[in-house]
Parts: C-alpha cells; sequence; structure tokens
C-alpha cells in the first residue's frame, strides 16, 4: 500500500474557479499575447541594425512569458 498519496485530484478545473479567478486568467493570457505580438511586429519591422543582437533571438526570447517581450521592448531596441 502507497502512504502519503491522496485518492482526490488537487488539480482544479476551469469550472472549479471563480468568475473573478477566470477573468483574472484571461487578462493575463490577453497582456501576454499582447505583448509578444508588439514585440514580434517590433522585431520584425525594425531593421538589424537598429536591434541589440540577433534578431532570431529575440524572437526566441519574447516567447518567454511576460519578461522576454518587455525584455525586448525595454532593452532590445536600440535607440535612435
Amino acid at each position: 500500500m502507497m502512504t502519503g498519496m491522496s485518492t482526490t485530484s488537487s488539480k482544479r478545473r476551469w469550472s472549479d474557479l471563480t468568475t473573478p479567478q477566470r477573468a483574472a486568467i484571461l487578462a493575463a493570457g490577453l497582456a501576454q499575447f499582447t505583448l509578444q505580438a508588439i514585440a514580434l511586429r517590433d522585431l520584425r519591422r525594425q531593421p538589424a541594425k537598429h536591434v541589440r543582437g540577433p534578431k532570431r533571438v529575440w524572437a526566441a526570447v519574447s516567447f518567454v512569458n511576460f519578461l522576454g517581450p518587455i525584455a525586448y521592448l525595454a532593452w532590445g531596441r536600440r535607440r535612435r
């Protein structure tokens, strides 16, 4: 017999969440999607000489939750 294991699942389903919790998750997802779209669009439009480092690396970094797009927008672009 295995000890320390619960027979009930600790995972929560979408239907278990309250309306404010669902709204917070959707808002965070929308913010992440928007930041990434802005970063990738800007990266695509910028000439390589206006980007600090390789554009491919910044494109990959933009997929890191929140931090990636913010890092590109804050430090990846050169000031003109």
